[in-house]
């Protein structure tokens, strides 16, 4: 089994940030890089299945040269060979050049190991600018079948049997392979590394690969605003449970919530 998985290098979506009052942009001083999370949930449920029906697991990602240590991450948790596609100004790709860039990369690793991939893997979103696109698009550009939203994946007999989180409860869709999945939060979290496997990733090379001619992008980012901040909450008082639903009732009737 032929695995490959795009992962992104984000900002740490942990810390709150804010925009810069004379750029308009997300201030980003000290904020730490790293995996974009459904990445990290892709990379895991890659590794599981790995180390259920064997194969080899390739990462790539596309940035610059500090991407390199969040692909040493994903060399720690179960990745066996990492690529990156050297572009300094990454964000500026839009959806479109990240899909042009991300196909030229797998046929040229495909080339480079003279091996084709059976799965690729996306995270169903980047948690920076989230569009839920790449992985579909990627699939409609290769003419492949693609499943969004998968959080469990059996592979058997050439055939893929995916479960698909929806809103109504899941699915369960067969495709041959080779095939595109996207992948949303699983009931299990992403493995740690230890120090055993960081000092192996470490003796791990990363090679570069050239970029895909640069298109014109069909999708710009106007502008960028901060959510909008919650107003304190209210804290209720009273000696019984009565008194208190008697005073959160007139608080919603008189903001005319119901």
């Amino acid at each position: 089994m032929e695995i490959l998985v795009c992962i992104k290098q984000v900002p740490d979506d942990s810390v709150e940030i804010y925009l810069n009052s004379s750029t308009g942009k997300p201030n980003l001083d000290g904020i730490s890089e790293i995996v974009n999370a459904f990445d990290t949930y892709a990379l895991e449920m890659a590794t599981r299945l790995k180390e259920k029906i064997g194969g080899e697991i390739t990462v790539v990602s596309i940035g610059d040269e500090s991407v390199k240590n969040s692909l040493k991450n994903c060399l720690a948790v179960g990745a066996d060979k990492a690529y990156l596609v050297k572009e300094d100004d990454a964000n500026s790709l839009g959806t479109d050049g990240v899909v042009k860039y991300l196909i030229k990369a797998k046929d040229d690793i495909e080339k480079i190991l003279d091996k084709k991939f059976d799965i690729v893997f996306c995270g169903k979103e980047a948690t920076d600018y989230a569009s839920s696109q790449v992985g579909l698009l990627i699939a409609e550009q290769l003419g492949l079948p693609s499943v969004a939203n998968v959080v469990d994946i059996e592979v058997e007999n050439e055939v893929t049997k995916l479960k698909q989180e929806t809103d109504d409860g899941y699915n369960i869709i067969e495709t041959k392979l080779p095939c595109i999945v996207t992948v949303q939060k699983p009931n299990y979290e992403p493995r740690y590394p230890t120090i055993k496997t960081k000092m192996a990733a470490r003796k791990k090379p990363i090679d570069e690969l050239e970029p895909a001619e640069k298109s014109e992008n069909i999708m710009e980012v106007v502008n960028v605003f901060e959510p909008a901040k919650r107003s304190a909450g209210v804290k209720l008082k009273a000696e019984t449970a009565e008194e208190v639903v008697a005073q959160a009732i007139k608080i919603m009737t008189d903001a005319k919530v119901f």
